[in-house]
């Protein structure tokens, strides 16, 4: 578990009972967002198609309080982040998973110091089906038969049809349909190594270039399965309730679960930046992300339909930016 979910849980149990899953709303302590002086030029930002549209969202905020500031957002995958920051051609690298030890490995011998992750938002990854599938839930296992052709949480055998996860009737016969993001997704690595055991997909998966086309084509088949972030939700498609094992109690991937760390595949979502130790951050990056985990910018993640951080989450990213 990394850090800032060990945070998220943390502040669990004093924040759930504040926040339901049918009335979203930011944590009132949270600080509202005040204009800085003299904010202009250009930022770039590549990575996460999973952040794609709150980066434009934010962008849109950004620019009415600075309309010197012009803002470019490349949204192709979470494994373009680290190349942009290491490369230069963007300041800002929205990732859905945390860099892996060899991107942070790269990037230091380029600065000569490590990455600097500011969260911006909670997310879970969500299992979706057809709005018309009337499975309620599934465990990992299950999940892992159906989705991975190595099976290392232990099923004895491949799941391809319904009928093989308890369903009746016409759809019972059907065999799954499944969709997923491509490698270059940091959504595609987190549900490869949480949801499979670090095991391969199968080579039946049809690969989508992000997570809207994900849940479109699975909104479009009766018989699809696919996995994204829960923000691309829509309403032709269903996020199920997920549990670890058989044993343990089935969570939907709502606030409250996220919060409690009970959802299974709860996750941060990042920026990443360059920010070397004891010298003052890029004017235009600090405000821009100081501007995301304000009142106002975590309304947008809600606007988005991701999940708001608490003030204690964003207390320490707000740190990381001094």
């Amino acid at each position: 578990m990394n850090k800032l979910v060990r945070i998220v849980a943390a502040a669990a149990a004093g924040l759930a009972l504040g926040f339901q899953a049918m009335a979203l709303e930011v944590d009132p302590q949270l600080p509202s967002y005040v204009k800085a002086e003299n904010v202009s030029g250009n930022l770039n930002s590549i990575g996460s198609d999973t952040l794609n549209n709150l980066m434009t969202f934010w962008a849109e905020g950004f620019r009415a309080l600075y309309p010197n500031v012009n803002i470019q957002i490349e949204g192709k995958g979470s494994s373009t982040a680290p190349a942009a920051l290491i490369g230069g051609t963007a300041q800002l690298g929205p990732m859905s998973r945390m860099m892996k030890s060899t991107e942070i490995d790269e990037f230091e011998k380029k600065y000569g110091f490590k990455p600097t992750p500011i969260g911006v938002a909670l997310d879970s990854l969500a299992v979706f089906v057809h709005k018309d599938n009337p499975l309620k839930s599934l465990s990992f296992e299950q999940v892992d038969a159906i989705f991975s052709s190595t099976r290392k949480g232990g099923a004895r055998a491949d799941i391809v049809s319904w009928s093989e996860v308890g369903l009746e009737g016409p759809l019972a016969i059907k065999p799954m349909s499944l969709y997923g993001r491509n490698s270059a997704s940091g959504t595609y690595a987190f549900f490869k190594e949480h949801a499979l055991f670090g095991g391969d997909f199968k080579a039946t998966v049809k690969e989508q270039p992000g997570s809207a086309s994900v849940v479109m084509g699975v909104g479009n088949d009766v018989a699809g399965i696919g996995y994204s972030g829960i923000g691309y939700t829509t309403s032709d498609v269903k996020p199920i309730a997920l549990s670890k094992s058989e044993k343990d109690e089935a969570y939907e991937p709502v606030y409250e679960n996220v919060l409690s760390g009970k959802y299974p595949l709860s996750r941060v979502l990042y920026v990443y930046i360059v920010k070397a130790p004891g010298k003052p951050l890029d004017p235009m990056v600090r405000e821009f992300l100081t501007y995301a985990v304000s009142k106002e910018g975590q309304e947008v993640v809600i606007k988005d339909g991701y999940l708001p951080l608490p003030l204690k989450l964003v207390e320490k990213q707000l740190e990381n930016l001094k």
